[in-house]
């Protein structure tokens, strides 16, 4: 899938977890945030005020780190075309 097109699919998808009204299960999003944070690089501190939260999250990402933008961006997709749809 070409880069311009598969970013506005991830965009897409961003847009729908993001406005998800049903709860969903802490694994699936530790793997969302990951994906998201790599596909954006954006590694900033996970910024939650619960330590345990930011290990969590800190994890998820550690789990991912060797991943591409582009496989991130895909992962993203498929896993809640998976899990949330």
């Amino acid at each position: 899938m070409k880069m311009k097109k598969l970013r506005i699919e991830f965009e897409e998808t961003v847009a729908l977890v993001n406005n998800f009204t049903e709860p969903v299960p802490a694994d699936i999003l530790l793997k969302l945030y990951a994906y998201y944070k790599i596909a954006n690089a954006n590694f900033d501190n996970p910024g939650s005020k619960t330590p345990l939260i930011n290990a969590f999250k800190a994890n998820a990402l550690f789990q991912a780190k060797n991943m591409s933008k582009k496989k991130a961006m895909q992962s993203y997709i498929d896993l809640v075309a998976k899990e949330l749809k």
